[in-house]
């Protein structure tokens, strides 16, 4: 710690220009909230019809907008900087003290509130990469809390600690590390090991039990943050059971026979327009309390598509409260529909709505 006191010291400083019609709200968000509602954007302007009301934190994974950054600011919500990096490249000490003292200076002249650490590669336990990667993100950590007292550092795992796509990583230790982890309880099915066929992409069971792994950690329930699908999968079946199960393409994924990579990921505005063509009309399957529905294409292939609705993100909200997590979020706010039409309004709000419970 000692060692970036020194080092923040003695980086000079450029005074950035506050971009906000007000100097205050270049101000650094301070104020620790007991819930979370975080929200993942990546750009454009459709942040301005967010539901402000409930947004505590703004993960920014587009163009740095400081427009963006101002608003959220007037409605006390923090935004974060996405910070990504190969874990190749921090197992060196100096150069994990380089990439962190880069990005505290970006934050900080961005008039942002921390960072949102997105890494997402395999790694083998025990592994150098292993050890740097927890290095990596304790000594953000100090890094930004000396720097910005009151800053926030988060960051993203798997619905499952269980090495979910070859990321075996040091969960507890990462989580004691960190402000909060943003649990991705979403493409759950990036490993199919049973029949290849469309399934849930994030089925209510096999998502609480990925909590149960986390809290089985002993990682404190204040640390999780649930992360919810704000978008679908749409399958092209090969064939279709009696029974209405859609067989899917095997693609394989480590070592697996088929993977969620055999579908192509629908936005939910894209999905309520597909569903009024459908075939099936909205289907529920309560094994797995999620909906679905098939419908044809041009060329008279049957497709299935499976997504996340108010019902189905009601019942995990509702587990959040249960259970006491830090809060919900999603991936990611800039897909629904937030036109003007009145059904596709009605839609976008309750979506919003869903992420409150039932």
């Amino acid at each position: 710690m000692f060692r970036f006191v020194v080092l923040l010291s003695i980086i000079p400083v450029c005074e950035a220009v506050c971009p906000c019609e007000s100097q205050e709200l270049c101000q650094h968000i301070r104020e620790q909230r007991n819930s979370e509602v975080f929200v993942f954007d990546v750009g454009g302007k459709t942040w301005k019809s967010y539901n402000w009301s409930m947004v505590t934190t703004v993960a920014a994974f587009g163009k740095y907008d400081p427009e963006l950054m101002c608003y959220a600011h007037s409605k006390g919500a923090r935004v974060v900087l996405k910070g990504d990096v190969p874990l190749s490249n921090i197992v060196d000490k100096d150069n994990r003290t380089a990439w962190i003292l880069e990005k505290v200076e970006l934050v900080k002249s961005q008039f942002m509130d921390g960072i949102n650490l997105d890494i997402e590669q395999e790694v083998k336990e025990g592994s150098p990469e292993y050890h740097a990667l927890t290095d990596l993100v304790r000594e953000t950590t100090d890094a930004f809390h000396w720097a910005m007292p009151g800053s926030q550092v988060s960051f993203d795992v798997a619905w499952s600690p269980k090495c979910i796509d070859g990321r075996c990583y040091d969960y507890g230790a990462i989580a004691e590390a960190s402000d909060l982890l943003f649990v991705m309880s979403y493409d759950e099915q990036s490993q199919i090991t049973g029949d290849c066929i469309a399934v849930a992409n994030a089925p209510l069971f096999q998502t609480l039990n990925g909590y149960k792994e986390y809290l089985d950690l002993n990682i404190s329930p204040k640390k999780l943050v649930m992360g919810v699908p704000w978008y679908g999968y749409d399958y092209t079946c090969l064939n279709m059971s009696k029974e209405g199960i859609c067989y899917i393409d095997k693609v394989p994924f480590h070592s697996t026979p088929c993977s969620d990579a055999a579908g192509k990921q629908k936005p939910y505005s894209w999905i309520m327009k597909q569903i009024n063509s459908s075939i099936s009309g909205r289907l529920w399957d309560i094994k797995q309390q999620a909906p679905y529905f098939n419908y044809k294409d041009e060329q008279e292939l049957i497709h299935q598509v499976w997504y996340d609705d108010p019902e189905s993100i009601c019942a995990k909200a509702d587990f959040v409260t249960r259970v006491g997590l830090r809060g919900i979020g999603m991936w990611n706010g800039n897909i629904l529909d937030y036109g003007d039409v009145p059904v596709a309004k009605q839609q976008t709000a309750r979506m919003w709505d869903a992420l409150l419970g039932c």
